[in-house]
């Protein structure tokens, strides 16, 4: 995320990049963000998820709202982090995509341990922890062939929040 530092400014209209921190549930996402604000002041940061309790899963909307946010705050000069699992082929097809530059994505990933701990404190059903972690392994397998550049993965397995914060920064 050194775009700043090779890019410099932007002037108002030129398109910037939004960032996207995802990863399957467990693996610490809403966890970071606290630690990514603080690092990166310059920065917008979302959980997306902040909206459920006002429109529900509606995730198509939920990402075209965070999108529009996120252009929002780019025609103000500032860049976007959202913090939440958004697929590349679910954030092209949002209303507001063509307006950045490009689109980057982090995966946040735990061992199969850690997750299913961490979706047990959660109250998550056997299944939906099964789901996840499947879903973990998938977006290993396509994070290099799906994503333009690969989809870089940070482990939150034993990692302390401080330094994927710092992972995500770099």
């Amino acid at each position: 995320m050194k775009y700043l530092e090779e890019k410099g400014n932007t002037t108002y209209g030129e398109k910037l990049p939004l960032f996207i921190v995802t990863g399957a549930s467990g693996s610490g996402k809403t966890y970071v963000i606290k630690e990514v604000r603080r690092m990166m002041p310059d920065f917008d940061v979302f959980d997306p998820h902040n909206l459920v309790e006002f429109i529900g899963h509606d995730w198509e909307k939920i990402r075209n709202i965070w999108l529009r946010v996120a252009r929002n705050t780019a025609q103000s000069g500032r860049m976007t982090i959202i913090c939440g699992t958004m697929m590349s082929w679910d954030i092209e097809k949002c209303a507001d995509f063509s307006f950045f530059n490009h689109v980057y994505y982090i995966n946040l990933h735990c061992d199969e341990e850690s997750r299913e701990k961490r979706l047990r404190e959660r109250n998550w059903s056997d299944e939906e922890i099964e789901n996840h972690k499947n879903f973990a392994k998938r977006l290993l397998e396509i994070a290099d062939e799906a994503y333009i550049p690969p989809m870089p993965t940070i482990d939150t397995s034993n990692t302390d929040v401080t330094e994927v914060a710092s992972q995500i920064k770099e």
